[in-house]
């Protein structure tokens, strides 16, 4: 059996000297015994997928709504995909796993329903009591908003996990310097890498998710450098294949290659900076997992794309418009009278105020569920 001895023992083994080990963790919140048999990470990553709010995840969509199709990734699916990026990331630089995964499967926690219009939304509405933030929502989701253990409010999740929520940082996510958090320290490299495997998942995927749709086409892709290069490759060695199999191997090939990049970029970057222990990474002051300048180059135009094809579409800007006025008008409904809200939501209104209590109880909803209060609150012939 793998007690807390051979569980140090294997990281100080085989972890590089600069992974975050758990028998160094800066520890919990409430005091614990720790378990037998697995890391204080590992149980972390097990509260995190028995949550409420990870099981809601399925119901919570990217950028299409989920009443669009059930094909299109929801962010469970995108979490999940994350996850395993960043899990073959961290144990190429050996670094641990099981913090990276943590993180990975927590990082979307705090989101709201319907993508970024939910959280611009709720950031609007919320402008004079504080504003909201999914990085700062997902701390305050595992830190009080779960309710699962007698002895303790939220998760009680580690130090280095929590730190990992509210400093993952994306082009759609913003870093946030929360209290006793050591907001001027560089995150770990575990953070790192699923800062980066996030934005692969996002990118391939929504590509897939737009290819599917059919907003996007694969000939106007084929402009592209990087897709072009790949799909040359694929079409010489497979003469006669249908449409849909050439995405799939270019998307898989596309990932693979960011993937190969990044590792090898890091490692240079890492030797370089003479990083030899997890002190020099949160004194360092700078990102050290990221992409060569060329991956870089050829990235950006792909970004582009995405951006100008996909996220900014008349259909996806007419869905996210639409998400925004069903967040608002729910909203106002709820804060106007908060007797509205279910009674387990209702008795944290003294503690927190109303609208903060309104904001929780909307960003905790599901597309679906945020869908149906709409229906009950304003069409006469829905029951309540």
């Amino acid at each position: 059996m793998l007690n807390q001895n051979q569980i140090k023992k294997f990281e100080e083994e085989f972890l590089a000297p600069y992974a975050a080990k758990s028998c160094v963790s800066r520890g919990r919140v409430y005091e614990e015994d720790e378990h037998p048999y697995r890391s204080a990470y590992q149980r972390d990553r097990d509260r995190i997928v028995h949550s409420a709010a990870f099981r809601r995840l399925e119901y919570k969509t990217q950028v299409f709504v989920n009443h669009e199709g059930d094909y299109y990734r929801t962010r469970l699916t995108h979490t999940i995909e994350v996850a395993q990026i960043a899990r073959t990331i961290a144990a190429a630089l050996r670094l641990n796993t099981d913090l990276t995964e943590a993180i990975a499967l927590a990082h979307d926690l705090g989101h709201t329903p319907f993508g970024h219009s939910g959280e611009e939304a709720l950031n609007e509405l919320m402008a004079k009591y504080g504003g909201f933030n999914h990085n700062l929502q997902g701390l305050r989701v595992v830190d009080y908003l779960e309710e699962r253990y007698p002895g303790f409010p939220g998760l009680n999740l580690t130090w280095e996990v929590r730190e990992g929520i509210v400093k993952h940082s994306s082009a759609f996510d913003i870093p946030i310097k929360a209290a006793g958090l050591a907001p001027k320290e560089t995150p770990t490299l575990e953070t790192q890498v699923v800062d980066i495997a996030d934005e692969i998942a996002y990118d391939n995927h929504d590509l897939d998710d737009g290819l599917t749709s059919g907003l996007i086409r694969q000939a106007d892709l084929e402009k592209l450098s990087i897709w072009g290069e790949i799909n040359k490759k694929i079409s010489a060695i497979y003469a006669k294949i249908d449409t849909d199999k050439i995405k799939y191997l270019i998307i898989r090939s596309l990932i693979d290659l960011q993937v190969t990049d990044l590792i090898r970029n890091s490692e240079e970057i890492i030797e370089a900076s003479k990083i030899k222990t997890a002190a020099d990474v949160k004194k360092s002051g700078k990102k050290t997992v990221t992409f060569s300048q060329e991956m870089r180059a050829l990235r950006q135009p792909l970004r582009e794309f995405l951006m100008q094809k996909l996220y900014h579409h008349y259909r996806v800007v007419r869905m996210s418009t639409k998400a925004k006025r069903f967040v608002q008008e729910l909203f106002k409904v709820y804060a106007k009278q908060p007797e509205q809200l279910p009674a387990q939501a209702q008795k944290r209104i003294a503690r927190d105020g109303a609208r903060r209590v309104v904001c929780d109880y909307i960003a905790g909803m599901t597309d679906r569920y945020a869908l149906d209060e709409y229906k009950k609150l304003f069409d006469p012939y829905e029951k309540v």
